[in-house]
């Protein structure tokens, strides 16, 4: 099982920048790279609100599953 991170993808659809958004939320550019890349093991809560709010979209926009036999290696 796997979560997929497709912050990327509403970023470039709500036509932000990653430092733009990290801006409006309060949290770093490193922080928020990491978010995207996947290469965080969590997440709280306040920030994937404050992500929603600014990006106006629902969590499942950004956070998505997958089966490990669905995801490509």
């Amino acid at each position: 099982m796997a979560i997929i991170i497709r912050l990327d993808r509403v970023l470039v659809e709500r036509k932000i920048k990653l430092n733009e958004l990290a801006e409006e939320i309060g949290i770093t550019n490193v922080n928020l790279s990491n978010l995207k890349t996947g290469k965080v093991k969590a997440i709280r809560f306040s920030t994937l609100d404050a992500i929603c709010k600014v990006l106006k979209c629902q969590p499942g926009d950004i956070l998505e599953f997958a089966d490990q036999e669905d995801t490509v290696t």
